[in-house]
């Protein structure tokens, strides 16, 4: 990987580096305990803990099997801040895959607007990484993630029991996954 940032460009949105200013942002959508229920950690309560998510996100560019983690502002509007991130990381570079994560503040759900990020991260991921093989994990009542994966051509694969731990309890994720050449499942939704 470079050591410049890759900053990415789509229609409506900016993907670029996450730093110390967005820490607030980050507090406002990881702390939203209800909409953030699947993402698969416990929410967060405190400034100090957004500080620590986004020096873990600056770390994976960092790390032997690196990923990134891309902050997401609205191009018409970068000075309203994050509305959300995404990103891949757990990078194999050996077996040429890696696994996709994300998350967007209840605000901006709905616009279609991570679909749109997604398609700029993976072609990035396939181009740039040279990527065959996709993952994600989700939680089987993230209905909305799940129909996003299967838009992006994200296939289930299996069920990882018990793979998971937050809210002080253990917690069955479904794998999915898209390999290089997969097509999209259908249209994006509307704007």
């Amino acid at each position: 990987m470079t050591t410049a940032f890759p900053t990415l460009e789509t229609p409506r949105l900016l993907l670029r580096e996450i730093g110390p200013d967005d820490a607030p942002a980050l507090l406002a959508i990881h702390g939203d305990a209800e909409h953030m229920k699947w993402f698969g950690t416990d929410p967060i309560s405190t400034l100090a803990q957004a500080r620590a998510l986004v020096e873990t996100f600056a770390g994976w560019r960092r790390q032997p099997n690196p990923g990134t983690r891309w902050g997401l502002v609205r191009r018409d509007a970068p000075e309203a801040g994050l509305i959300g991130s995404c990103g891949l990381f757990a990078w194999n570079r050996g077996w040429r895959k890696c696994t996709l994560g994300y998350e967007l503040a209840r605000a901006a759900c709905g616009q279609g607007l991570m679909h749109e990020a997604l398609q700029a991260v993976l072609a990035w991921g396939h181009e740039t990484m040279q990527l065959h093989r996709l993952e994600a994990q989700v939680h089987e009542r993230n209905r909305a993630s799940l129909a996003l994966l299967q838009r992006l051509g994200f296939e289930h694969e299996g069920r990882l029991r018990e793979v998971a731990w937050w809210g002080g309890q253990p917690h069955d994720l479904l794998m999915l996954a898209r390999l290089a050449g997969s097509r999209l499942a259908g249209p994006p939704p509307a704007a």
